[in-house]
Formats: structure tokens, C-alpha cells, sequence
């Protein structure tokens, strides 16, 4: 029990406390709280350090995922990188040489998998990193925070979408900015391996003859033949990712496509951090300037990632709310992890019909910018081409273009310190074309539709915050397949992100007061590939985590907390189901059920239902499942 209640002293001793919204370190800069100075680990919380057993295991912590489907063959496995992320802050990425694996009996691979494994101990921040393959990027991620008694974790990605770049010599590269000084020790131990595993029979991809059909999936069959990085040129001191810094900030990459493109799509790599880590808690200038606030976080709570090709706009990506491994308070994702912490989304923007406006053997830009942004946020893309090989040049044509800019209201209703801000933001694109291939012409035709609302409400005198926010996309490709323009296949992704967010510091008297936060993440997805024959393939996810947690402050040390989550992770698909209910509290698992089995029903927890209340865009009802 002592060594228990030591560790998690030594724990508490590392958070930077925040206020409203919460702060974390996934970087080296911190935001000041808000009204609230941050507390000062002092003396007093180096000595808990001595106090941790030897013999105390490593926790391991997790991200909820479903697990990644294999086939029932054996793995030529390749160790790529072994190296200590010590004082790495503000030095070139490490590099390593890649080589196609030569020793597997068979090089036709159905899946390829990168694991990443490592081990902390001590006391260290959350740090952000990524992984790149050739400039691109294949991994985003957040370490998660040591104890002293020490921490490990894996994450498992199926990289088979990046299966023609990893056919070739290419040059690995990984950021991961960490400081290790007297008072911050930790150094994170890594591992990095990629898994191939042969086809079970002979249909799968050899290195060079991957799918060279209209396939709008991902996965084995389907993966691009060539992979452009839309990133930074080394040589670097930091990530290849590009640093947006404000609103006006537009980062760009001039490219080159071969001629013989048939098919296109653009994969963003989007995270936040520094004053924009919270940037959906982020206040209205009004409301700062009607204060007289210096220091904290604003331009409100809306992003968005704005893409854009020759300074045209083509696409944007409305991000999810990652919580990083020390947000809101690090006791909440220990050793369950934060939706999407340990990998980070990336985000398709199918522009094949755009092809017609970049295959003349011209150098074209990519370009972006993000909406209302301050520092900083990290973005590069991969352009994924599919070529094709009885041509040595395609032809195509953009036939329509729509772009509706964003349509933004506020209500701002507040006296002094108090009140009630709402944000409401609606867009969509549409972009329409056609290629003509060895395959005939081919007509594309996509859609991003997006729908944004927050409400934030301020309280006891500025010390409660209480926000509640959706994302809605809506998207779709359609395409018309020779030799009949009536032969359509249409591609249908809906997505709901959400998160409601109650924080408040309630004072204790005599110097100390209760940090208290809530949080609810979700992630509804529901997909759906639909042919003339009728439905292809669905599948459905919803994801759903709930957090809460408090620490007790006085004198400006922390001096005990508390942090409990609860998750279930739902997929469903018409080969495959996946389900798990699990949660802890103070790094301890209470419960976890998990099954494989379609129509599994388990316990569905009792979340807050703010966040998951059916909405609407375009007329359509978004409540998935």
C-alpha cells in the first residue's frame, strides 16, 4: 500500500495543473492556466521519488482499438530502430536505412504491420512524435507518462495502404523532441519493427504488381503505386511536419505527378498543441479583451485544416479531439489512453477529379492553412497515385467545382468572468471529374459535407468551464465505371466526433482547493461501399470513453488525486466483429470484457449523453447506431 500511495505522489508531482480548458505538455511549450497560477512541484515531490519500491512491474498502458487482422501465415519480422529518446528536443530526427525484407520465403504480403514499443521511467511530459518512411509519414503519436517504478506500451498500425514504398530502399526517420534534465528523467527506450505477413494462398501483392483496378478501398489489393511526401525537406531539427503558427500562416510543397495517374488521394497528418492543444475550450476574443485577459488561449473554439491545390481550395479536414496522455489530468489516461493518443488519425481527400488540372508534367502546390489557428499546429499529407501501366499518359477533365466557404455563427452572453458562447459552422465541397485510361473514362464525383456546434458555458466566476461539441461528415465518392456511364460505385463514409468537457475548481479553504474534470469522447463511423448489384460491404464504429478525475491542491503542491475511465469499443462489419468494455482507475484494471463474436451485446456504459444526442446535416439524422 505505501508503494502505491508513493508512486502516485510521484505521479501527481509531474502534472502541470490546469485550469479551464486543461493543459498537458504533448510539447515543450506551456500554456498559462487560466485564473489559476500553476502549482509549483517543488523539493517536497522530488523526495517521493526514493520512496518507490524496486520491485514494483512496469504499468502498461493501451489505447481501445480493435485488433488488426492477420492471416494465419508467420511473419518475416525486421527490427528497424533501437534507440534512447533522451535530450532529443530541437535535434535532427533519428534515421535508419530501410531495405526490403530479402530473407521471407515469400514476398506476396496481405498485411504489413508497424509495431512501436517502449518503456519510461521516471518523471517526464507527454512528447509528440512521428514516424516517416521516405518523407512519408507512416505513424503520429504521444508517449505516454512514466511513474517511477517505470511504464511500457506497443502500438500495433497496419501500414499495408504504404505497401509500394515499402517495396523500395528508402530512408526511416523518426522525431520525438524529449528533454531530460535533473528534474524531468525520463527517457523513452524504443523499439520499432515491421511485421510482413505472406498471403495465405497466392493472391496476394508481390512488390510491384499491386492492385490495378478502380478499388476505392484500403487495405490488401488496393494500396497506391506511388506515394508522393507533401512534407519538410530534411535536413531538419524537428519532424518533417510543417509548423502553422497562426491564421494567416499557409505552408506549401510544389509536386510532380507521372502522367499516367489514373486515381488520387491526399492523406492529411493533423495534431494541436501549445495554445492550440485546446483549442475546441478556446475563448472568444471578445470575451478577453472584455476581461482584460493576457496570456490565455483564444480565437474560439472553431478549426479547420484547409487544403488547397494551385490556391484553390479542395478539401478540409475538421480534426477529432485528441486528448493527449497528460491532458485534462494525467491520472484519467493511466493506463487506459486518450481515443486516438497512441494513433493519431489521418484524414483521405479523394481528389481524382482534379486530375485533369495537374497531369501536363507540371509542378503544382499543395497548400495549408488552418482556420482561426494560433501556435501550433503540425500538418504534412501523403499523396497516394495510382498509375496506370498500359498508358504512358492519361487524360482528364474537372467538370464541376463547387466550394461553399464556411457559414459561422456566435451567440456570445456573458457578464464578466460568466456566460454562455455558442458556435455553429456548416461547409461542403464538391468536386466532379472524369479520366480517361487504358480502362476507358472513368467519371469521379466527391463530397465532403461538414457540420460544427459548441456550446461552452463559464461559471463561479470564471472557475467552471462546461463544454459540449459535434463534428458532422458527411462524404462520399461515386464514380461511373466503363462501359456503361449508368455502372456506378459509390463510396459513403459518416462520422460523428464529439466531446463534452466539465471542469470546475471548487475551493477547500485554508490555501487548497479540488481540481475536478469530466470528459466524454466519442467516435460514431459508420461505411459503406454500394455497387448497381446493391450494398458491397458496411461497417459500423462506435467508440464511446468517459473520464473523471480530481486533485486536491494546497500551497500551490499537489497533494492527492484521483482518475477513472471507462470505455466501449463496438465494430461491426459483415466479415468481422469487435467488441471491448473495459475501465480502471488509479492505474488499476477493474473490468474488461472483449469478444469477437458478432452480436456480442456486453453493458453499455453510463456516459453523459450530451455529446451522442442525434443530430441532423442536411436534412439526414446522424444518430448511426
Amino acid at each position: 500500500m505505501a508503494s502505491t500511495r508513493s508512486s502516485l505522489f510521484l505521479l501527481l508531482s509531474t502534472l502541470t495543473l490546469l485550469h479551464q480548458p486543461p493543459l498537458s505538455a504533448a510539447n515543450l511549450h506551456q500554456t498559462t492556466s487560466l485564473f489559476r497560477s500553476q502549482p509549483n512541484f517543488g523539493p517536497t515531490s522530488l523526495l517521493l521519488i526514493s520512496a518507490a519500491d524496486d520491485d514494483t512491474p512496469p504499468t502498461t498502458f493501451f489505447e481501445v482499438t480493435k485488433p488488426i487482422p492477420l492471416p494465419n501465415t508467420k511473419p518475416c519480422s525486421h527490427l528497424l530502430l533501437h534507440h534512447d529518446f533522451a535530450f532529443t528536443y530541437g535535434q535532427p530526427p533519428v534515421l535508419a536505412d530501410y531495405k526490403p525484407p530479402s530473407h521471407c520465403p515469400s514476398h506476396k504480403f496481405s498485411t504489413i504491420v508497424l509495431e512501436w514499443t517502449a518503456a519510461c521511467k521516471g518523471r517526464q511530459f507527454d512528447r509528440i512524435f512521428g514516424v516517416w518512411l521516405g518523407g512519408v509519414e507512416i505513424l503520429r503519436s504521444c508517449t505516454a507518462e512514466p511513474r517511477a517504478a517505470g511504464i511500457v506500451w506497443t502500438v500495433k498500425k497496419d501500414i499495408t495502404r504504404y505497401s509500394s514504398l515499402l517495396a523500395t530502399n528508402q530512408t526511416l526517420a523518426v522525431y520525438l523532441g524529449n528533454v531530460v534534465d535533473s528534474t524531468y528523467t525520463g527517457v523513452y527506450h524504443v523499439n520499432l519493427t515491421f511485421h510482413f505477413y505472406p498471403a495465405e494462398e497466392e493472391i496476394g501483392f508481390g512488390y510491384g504488381e499491386l492492385d490495378s483496378g478502380f478499388g476505392f478501398g484500403s487495405g490488401s489489393g488496393s494500396g497506391a503505386d506511388l506515394i508522393l511526401p507533401i512534407s519538410r525537406n530534411p535536413p531538419l531539427n524537428n519532424g518533417y511536419w510543417f509548423e502553422i503558427e497562426n491564421s494567416t500562416d499557409v505552408e506549401s510543397k510544389e509536386f510532380e505527378i507521372p502522367q499516367n495517374t489514373y486515381r488520387a488521394v491526399l492523406e492529411v497528418y493533423v495534431s494541436f498543441h501549445e495554445n492550440d492543444e485546446f483549442w475546441f475550450g478556446n475563448f472568444p476574443n471578445e470575451y478577453i479583451a472584455a476581461n482584460n485577459l493576457s496570456g490565455y488561449a483564444g480565437n474560439g473554439p472553431f478549426r479547420e485544416v484547409v487544403v488547397s491545390l494551385d490556391d484553390l481550395v479542395i478539401g478540409a479536414v475538421w480534426p477529432f479531439t485528441v486528448i493527449y496522455t497528460g491532458g485534462v489530468n494525467p491520472l484519467l489516461w493511466r493506463p487506459i489512453t486518450g481515443i486516438g493518443s497512441f494513433d493519431l488519425p489521418s484524414y483521405d481527400i479523394e481528389i481524382t477529379p482534379l486530375l485533369g488540372e495537374i497531369l501536363d508534367g507540371k509542378n503544382h502546390k499543395l497548400s495549408f492553412g488552418v482556420t482561426n489557428a494560433i501556435n501550433v499546429w503540425y500538418v504534412d499529407a501523403n499523396l497516394h497515385l495510382w498509375l496506370d501501366k498500359k498508358s504512358e499518359k492519361t487524360q482528364g477533365r474537372l467538370l464541376e467545382y463547387i466550394h461553399s466557404p464556411i457559414l459561422l455563427s456566435t451567440l456570445s452572453n456573458f457578464t464578466g468572468f460568466d456566460g454562455l458562447f455558442v458556435t455553429n459552422v456548416t461547409r461542403s465541397i464538391i468536386l466532379s471529374g472524369f479520366v480517361n485510361s487504358s480502362r476507358g473514362v472513368v467519371k469521379t464525383k466527391s463530397r465532403q459535407g461538414f457540420e460544427y456546434s459548441n456550446t461552452m458555458v463559464l461559471g463561479n466566476d470564471g472557475n467552471l468551464q462546461i463544454l459540449n461539441q459535434v463534428i458532422n461528415f458527411n462524404g462520399s465518392v461515386d464514380t461511373k465505371m466503363p462501359p456503361s456511364s449508368s455502372s456506378v460505385r459509390s463510396d459513403k463514409s459518416i462520422k460523428r466526433f464529439s466531446i463534452y468537457l466539465h471542469s470546475d475548481n471548487i475551493e477547500k479553504g485554508n490555501g487548497s482547493y479540488d481540481s475536478v474534470a469530466n470528459v466524454t469522447l466519442g467516435i460514431d463511423e459508420k461505411r459503406s461501399k454500394i455497387s448497381d448489384s446493391g450494398i458491397l460491404y458496411t461497417t459500423r464504429l462506435r467508440n464511446l470513453q468517459n473520464a473523471e478525475g480530481s486533485m486536491l491542491v494546497k500551497g500551490n503542491l499537489v497533494v492527492s488525486g484521483l482518475g477513472s475511465t471507462q470505455q466501449e469499443y463496438r465494430y461491426t462489419g459483415d466479415k468481422s466483429c469487435y467488441f471491448r468494455n473495459v475501465s480502471s482507475s488509479n492505474y488499476t484494471i477493474l473490468h474488461d470484457d472483449e469478444s469477437g463474436i458478432c452480436g456480442h451485446r456486453g453493458l453499455w456504459p453510463s456516459f453523459p449523453r450530451r455529446s451522442y444526442l442525434g443530430s441532423t446535416l442536411n436534412g439526414e439524422n446522424k444518430m448511426l447506431i
